[in-house]
């Protein structure tokens, strides 16, 4: 039997650590099978039975707060001098123990007084913790400083415990700032939708909160007001701009039947819009669901970094014990100075800024990528698309407009009548899925001929071949050439060769006996495809491919006249994956399609990359990276910031050991001291912190 899940949302993380050591308190609950807490989105999900109680307590170290997902937290404003009391009453008694320093002398009863009182009242939380941590033997940062610290204090340091307390206080409160930095991306997708709406009911018009529309109703938005819920335009035309959602830079026309998304922006017209889904589905809903779900996956290189921590910590405080005594047993050092380099060597040995290198640079670029319309669904995706070699591409749909028109209907039986043949192929395509076929159903509603009431007996259809089906007794196929055998297709073929060689897609209709029609459609290229390859090239991708179902001789004439290197024609989805797969052992690969008929090789691709998720639900479920407007336009932009995010990470993970490493030389010459030591470990996590949040300022090339 499932465990049951419950979802929360998390308040009172002041750091990477805290939330490690949260999750593992919750975890240890009774009824509790297991606990992840999503540092990145603030959320903590239980497995098991749980109450808000239990799990407050076993955060009551760093008084941490949680409700349940769904419901409203009481946001309550707290003013600063109450929020940073603890470290302003340290900094306070601090400075009178300075103040007594320079009067009775560093060691009095007076400045030794006021440099304690500086560490209580400043490190209460910070020892409580500790201590708690250090009878468990969990050494994270703060059992760490909670040793130095009262070392400090044993061997006569007072003023040096006092500061270090300080600095850590204010280290802590610029980590949180930085986070909640980091987090702005998701929060501001957060209030992009309005929180209530006009909704026409009983003929009245009534403003209502959006929890409590419901599908079926029918909402006014008037010129200049932001959409509040998705829906279908039943009156109205305007031009919607939709950037939020879909990252767009120019809004898009939008009139009857046309679909709107909540959050996006009524430009010009009155709009009356049937809502089509509640708030928790909206598409802005599932994207900030799916942001949040990402920035809580741990990439590769953050795993890794934690794996690397829990070790590094115990060989820190093995090196810490044997700076501690072996210079006092072996050279006759003096103890208090050693054991006082020893507890610098500890707090130096803080692995806070390396445990934060990885995922604060995750969380700002995932929420960057997603306030331009780009959805990476995992730090494992982000790191990938930074390291991609090969990208294969659907053709129809992808590269294409995926909209073919019909350009030829050729009749080759002079005694046939040409619309009874094109309504029975409308007939059959009618019942079809295929792409060609909203082209064959368009031109035989131009021709007005009646194809929806011809009745079909025996419909089938053949994956990536062709349909059958039986109208007034007569068995009919439609499909590519080559399904009909070529005793039949020996005196079509030049003229089929030659419609292929000017791209067009040729299919036949005919019976068992005879070819009655060639039809031919061609669908267009995308208007910035070509720019699109071009900048893939120059940001290295060393191959590009497109791999469709459609003609070799279409395919050539499309990847030409997009600059895509190599082509595939004529494949079944089973020829893609095995393709994938090939593209695989000589490189990371990704593949771009519709997230539908390319699933198999999506899933095989190191990334599978879905475009128009805003419109679709089986792409934003089906892909890693979505890309939500229907354009290919942001894949360079979301490689180059993939890139980016990779260099950030090494330069964290580097600059987070070099400097310690760098302070723990200091040992050698004596010169390492607590203040150096805090400034090393809060510098470090500062500079990591602000590092990553470079990733916020990453943009789109303009050309």
């Amino acid at each position: 039997m499932e465990a049951e899940k419950q979802i929360y949302r998390v308040s009172g993380f002041t750091c990477a650590g805290c939330a490690n050591t949260f999750e593992k308190n919750v975890r240890r609950i009774d009824g509790v099978e297991d606990a992840k807490v999503n540092f990145g989105a603030l959320k903590l999900t239980v497995y098991g039975q749980a109450t808000i109680a239990e799990i407050e307590t076993a955060g009551s170290f760093e008084q941490i707060k949680v409700v349940p997902e769904g419901e409203k937290a009481e946001d309550q404003k707290v003013p600063l001098y109450k929020r940073h009391a603890a470290v302003m009453l340290s900094i306070l008694f601090a400075l009178i123990g300075y103040f007594f320093q320079g009067i009775y002398g560093e060691n009095s009863m007076a400045a030794v007084t006021a440099f304690g009182a500086g560490i209580l009242s400043g490190g209460f939380r910070l020892f409580k913790a500790g201590l708690k941590n250090l009878f468990k033997l969990d050494f994270d940062m703060k059992t760490l400083m909670t040793i130095a610290i009262i070392g400090a204090a044993v061997i006569g340091d007072w003023r040096e415990g006092a500061v270090v307390v300080i600095l850590f206080a204010v280290s802590e409160v610029l980590e949180s700032y930085s986070m909640i930095k980091a987090r702005q991306s998701i929060r501001s997708l957060m209030e992009i939708a309005p929180k209530k709406a006009i909704v026409k009911r009983n003929d009245i018009e009534i403003k209502i909160d959006v929890e409590d529309i419901e599908v079926g109703d029918v909402m006014i938005v008037k010129p200049g007001q932001k959409i509040p819920m998705d829906g279908i335009i039943l009156k109205g035309t305007s031009s919607v701009n939709q950037a939020a959602i879909t990252g767009e830079s120019l809004p898009v026309s939008k009139t009857v039947s046309d679909e709107v998304f909540a959050g996006s922006l009524n430009s010009e017209g009155l709009l009356v819009v049937q809502i089509t889904k509640r708030a928790e589905d909206t598409a802005i809903a599932k994207i900030i669901h799916l942001v949040e779900e990402a920035q809580g996956e741990r990439a590769p290189s953050q795993s890794f970094i934690e794996k690397f921590a829990k070790y590094y910590t115990p060989v820190i405080m093995f090196i810490s014990l044997l700076v501690m005594t072996l210079p006092p047993l072996l050279a006759g050092g003096s103890w208090g100075e050693w054991v006082y380099q020893g507890l610098s060597v500890l707090v130096v040995g803080c692995p806070c800024a390396l445990i934060i290198s990885t995922p604060v640079a995750i969380v700002t670029a995932i929420g960057n990528a997603a306030k331009k319309g780009v959805l990476i669904k995992g730090g494992v995706f982000l790191e990938e698309m930074g390291s991609l070699k090969s990208i294969a591409f659907d053709k129809t749909g992808t590269l294409t407009k995926g909209h073919p028109a019909v350009t030829d209907i050729i009749i080759l039986n002079e005694n046939c009548d040409a619309n009874e043949i094109f309504s029975n192929l409308a007939a059959l395509e009618y019942r079809s899925q295929h792409p060609l076929s909203s082209a064959i159903l368009k031109k035989a509603k131009e021709l007005n001929l009646d194809f929806q009431g011809i009745e079909v007996e025996e419909f089938s259809a053949q994956a990536g071949k062709g349909i059958y089906g039986t109208i007034n007794g007569e068995k009919y196929i439609a499909g590519k050439p080559d399904i009909f055998h070529n005793g039949l297709l020996h005196q079509l073929e030049d003229r089929i060769f030659k419609m292929q060689k000017q791209g067009k897609t040729v299919m036949l209709m005919g019976t068992q006996t005879s070819i009655l029609a060639i039809i031919a459609a061609k669908d267009e290229v995308r208007d910035n495809v070509r720019e699109v390859i071009q900048k893939l090239k120059d940001l290295g991708i060393e191959k590009t491919v497109m791999l469709t179902g459609d003609n070799s001789s279409a395919a050539s004439v499309i990847a030409a006249e997009v600059g895509i290197s190599e082509s595939k024609a004529e494949l079944m989805p089973q020829e893609k994956l095995d393709y994938i797969n090939k593209l695989q052992k000589t490189g990371k690969t990704a593949m771009v399609g519709d997230g539908v008929n390319d699933a198999p090789a999506l899933a095989a691709a190191a990334v599978g990359i879905s475009l128009g998720g805003a419109g679709t639900d089986t792409a934003l479920e089906t892909a890693d990276v979505v890309l939500m407007a229907d354009d290919l336009i942001k894949l360079p932009f979301a490689i180059k910031l993939s890139r980016k995010t990779l260099w950030v990470i090494k330069q964290n993970i580097a600059f987070s050991i070099g400097i310690k490493l760098l302070a723990l030389l200091l040992v050698i010459p004596g010169w390492l001291t607590l203040w150096i030591a805090i400034f090393a470990d809060m510098g470090a996590t500062l500079i990591v912190t602000a590092n990553s949040l470079r990733l916020l300022r990453v943009q789109e090339k303009k050309d």
